[in-house]
């Protein structure tokens, strides 16, 4: 078994600076996750969740260079301690300190210092093998904050620098990672994808499979398999974390293909395959979730018949397993389902709840009511796959 249970939670821990108007986000906080982590850990135990995937803050461990300082994360690693709850920390959510330039070699070393830093706390706290997540989805950060800028650093048209950056600075925390703890294990974390062409003509079928293959570029930097040069190698890539949503599809240029039944759309067991095949290494869902309301946009968002119920999570997360069940009958060994977010949170760019989790706000007392009907779906497939 790849973690201590197959279903796991992801809570929502993004810290980067939004486009809209250059706040900085702090979901963590905003969520109140960090005040309540031992309620919400036990609370996720008791629904059958003992794995985790949570987030380090950088700029609230160094909020001046070179000063370290761990409030922000010591009480969520005793949290996990005391309730038995395995945590995939992430230490780099897309959020960084406000004196960084990503571009320049400071921010390689600057990171590894800090993610020494907490390497060691974690180290003197629990004699349990640590697991981290480095670089948070290096490509999609490296689209929307180099290509497009949609977030920090707000650049256009650096994407593909910017990945090699976040390559590089992946690279050197696995190396440090180790020197603190060789038994530590190394997630890397990027979307799945599936890009059709527009028309059949060759060159769209040329471009749209190029837009498709950049999503293993990451991967490829990292085990030395592209521009090896750049110092990869295969021991960079230990466990993939494949994120997942119901608009990881669409034409190039164009629209989304959310619908299974569309003549375009590939099935998840496919792409899952194809990771599996491409690498060899141990993987699992780190990400998928959707909104509760997804259906009641007008958009065709998903084609099962949603009428009978208001709330859409139960629907994707019975989809998924189906697929996951399927990849693994298969010879594909996926070793998890996390779901993202498992808390309900506000909206990156509009601050909306967003309803998506497994449990919701809290309320004045700290407790935060299930969703009662993915709950039972939950349930349902913790027992399939046990």
């Amino acid at each position: 078994m790849l973690f201590n249970s197959f279903f796991l939670g992801g809570f929502e821990s993004s810290s980067h600076r939004r486009g809209v108007d250059g706040r900085r986000l702090d979901m963590v906080a905003a969520t109140e996750h960090d005040r309540l982590a031992a309620r919400d850990y036990a609370q996720l135990r008791s629904l059958g969740i003992r794995t985790v995937r949570d987030g380090i803050r950088w700029h609230r461990v160094e909020p001046r260079p070179g000063q370290y300082r761990a409030e922000s994360f010591l009480p969520m690693i005793r949290a996990a301690k005391a309730t038995g709850t395995q945590v995939i920390w992430d230490l780099m959510h897309y959020g960084w300190p406000d004196d960084l330039d990503p571009f320049r070699p400071a921010f390689i070393d600057r990171f590894s210092r800090m993610v020494r830093f907490v390497a060691e706390v974690v180290a003197s706290e629990t004699d349990e093998v640590p697991y981290f997540c480095p670089v948070n989805e290096m490509s999609f950060l490296a689209w929307g904050g180099g290509d497009v800028g949609y977030m920090n650093p707000f650049a256009h048209g650096r994407g593909l620098e910017f990945k090699v950056q976040l390559v590089r600075t992946a690279m050197a925390a696995t190396d440090t990672l180790r020197s603190v703890d060789p038994r530590c294990r190394i997630v890397n974390v990027d979307p799945a994808i599936h890009i059709a062409p527009p028309g059949p003509l060759p060159r769209d079928i040329d471009h749209a499979e190029g837009a498709r293959m950049g999503q293993f570029e990451a991967w490829d930097l990292l085990t030395g398999r592209r521009w090896p040069g750049l110092g990869g190698a295969p021991h960079y890539l230990d466990i993939i974390g494949v994120n997942y949503y119901y608009n990881n599809q669409w034409f190039l240029g164009g629209a989304p293909i959310t619908r299974p039944n569309h003549p375009r759309y590939r099935p998840l067991r496919e792409m899952l395959a194809e990771v599996h095949a491409r690498y060899r290494r141990p993987l699992f869902l780190s990400e998928t979730g959707i909104d509760a309301q997804a259906h009641m946009t007008g958009k065709p968002i998903f084609e099962i018949d949603l009428a009978s119920s208001f709330d859409a999570r139960p629907v994707w997360l019975r989809y998924v397993a189906d697929e996951v069940a399927a990849a693994i009958a298969s010879g594909v060994p996926v070793g998890g389902i996390c779901l993202y977010p498992v808390a309900n949170h506000p909206g990156w760019d509009d601050d909306r709840h967003c309803q998506n989790g497994l449990l919701d706000y809290p309320d004045a007392d700290g407790n935060r009511p299930v969703v009662q009907p993915l709950a039972a779906e939950l349930a349902r497939q913790i027992a399939r796959f046990s």
